[in-house]
């Protein structure tokens, strides 16, 4: 069996290939990184270390690269012939994915097995939007090229911070995991993944993960940077820092028992579970880092307008979700372009605008005048800098 997996990066090595090398899959990782695939290409293994309580260490083989920027027919070559195709390489960077899927898929003989498309991203319905960047690419030939896919939507769930200087392809992570599948696609034949679940409805899944991991390890890094902390752990050590995550995300889950009927007890235990692992010494992790393209994640879909506007439609408070926008906006790093930008379009459009643009929300939507507010708010203080 034989897995193509696009982004060759600390999550794609640390998490996914990991899984799917467990799997028995050999494992072809396509990046555009012309060193990363040179590296690869040049270790026999690489170790994926699980830092904290009970983790382990474990060496992967059978496992190659190929270049997809220097050499995309060999990439579409081993799509072809792959039985599994995953991604982790980012929303945004699906569409340049997707052509390159269509070629493996015009290669592919219309009498093989079905291939198995899963997107791996920190985003809702991900996979969805692979798929229709890869029926937009193929043109006339859609229909039937689709018809040689399968795709699937996932949640997955993994820390994997910025690795220390000299690790090469080595990658340390913690030692949880969650990946969740949709199962219907597949029918009888699913992927073979070991510690991955099958769902019938990926929705509550997907949606308690990204607005609870992904919603309290941004507010964590906002508000840490605002404080000037540096790493992600001491920043959750702040009792200030820690209560104001906790109220944010004890309003995502008002939001998640309302819209999916989860029960409060276990996502208490769900979120007291996310905060100590953020807490986790072992993992040398930056509020720069995990705060890093803010733009992307005070968008409309993403882990703080998403659960907030739900919670406004509702009738739920967002008083907490609102201060971690606010900490949001606040957020600057030169070495982030989408924080740069961040803060040269608050210094130069009118609160109005911004909102709609940046958030996505319509003027008339219940949370717009708080998220106005918080804007109308940094740009005074911008202005008075």
């Amino acid at each position: 069996m034989k897995a193509v997996h696009f982004g060759a990066g600390n999550i794609g090595r640390g998490f996914v290939g990991l899984l799917l090398r467990e799997g028995g899959y050999e494992v072809v990782f396509s990046d555009v990184a012309d060193a990363l695939v040179d590296a690869i290409n040049a270790a026999d293994s690489y170790t994926v270390r699980e830092a904290g309580p009970g983790g382990r260490n474990h060496v992967v083989t059978g496992f190659r690269a190929v270049n997809s920027r220097t050499d995309p027919d060999a990439v579409a070559e081993e799509v072809a012939t792959a039985d599994v195709v995953t991604t982790a390489v980012g929303p945004t960077v699906l569409r340049f994915v997707a052509p390159t899927v269509v070629a493996g898929l015009r290669l592919r003989s219309p009498e093989a097995a079905p291939l198995q498309v899963m997107a791996c991203e920190n985003a809702i319905g991900a996979t969805d939007t692979l798929r229709a960047e890869i029926e937009e690419a193929a043109g006339s030939d859609a229909e039937e090229l689709l018809s040689r896919a399968v795709f699937a939507n996932t949640a997955v769930d993994r820390i994997v911070p910025a690795q220390p200087d000299g690790s090469g392809v080595d990658v340390t992570v913690e030692p949880y995991f969650e990946w969740a599948i949709e199962s219907r696609a597949f029918g009888d034949e699913l992927p073979n993944i070991p510690g991955a679940h099958f769902v019938d409805d990926l929705a509550p899944y997907i949606e308690r993960k990204l607005f609870t991991v992904n919603t309290g390890h941004a507010a964590t890094a906002y508000f840490g940077a605002r404080a000037g902390v540096e790493r992600i752990s001491d920043a959750l050590a702040d009792p200030d820092i820690a209560a104001r995550v906790s109220a944010a995300l004890e309003e995502t889950s008002a939001v998640l028992v309302s819209e999916h009927g989860l029960d409060p007890a276990e996502l208490a235990e769900y979120r007291a579970k996310i905060l100590d692992r953020f807490r986790n010494p072992e993992l040398i992790d930056t509020v720069q880092r995990v705060g890093r393209q803010p733009l992307r994640k005070i968008s409309r879909h993403e882990r703080f307008i998403g659960p907030a506007a739900m919670a406004a439609e509702r009738g739920l408070s967002t008083i907490a979700l609102i201060g971690a926008v606010t900490a949001a906006l606040e957020f600057e790093d030169p070495d982030d372009e989408q924080a740069v930008e961040l803060q040269e379009r608050l210094r130069t459009e009118d609160a109005v605008d911004f909102t709609t643009a940046a958030t996505g929300l319509d003027p008339e939507h219940p949370l717009f005048p708080a998220v106005r507010d918080a804007v109308v708010s940094r740009q005074t203080a911008l202005r008075a800098s």
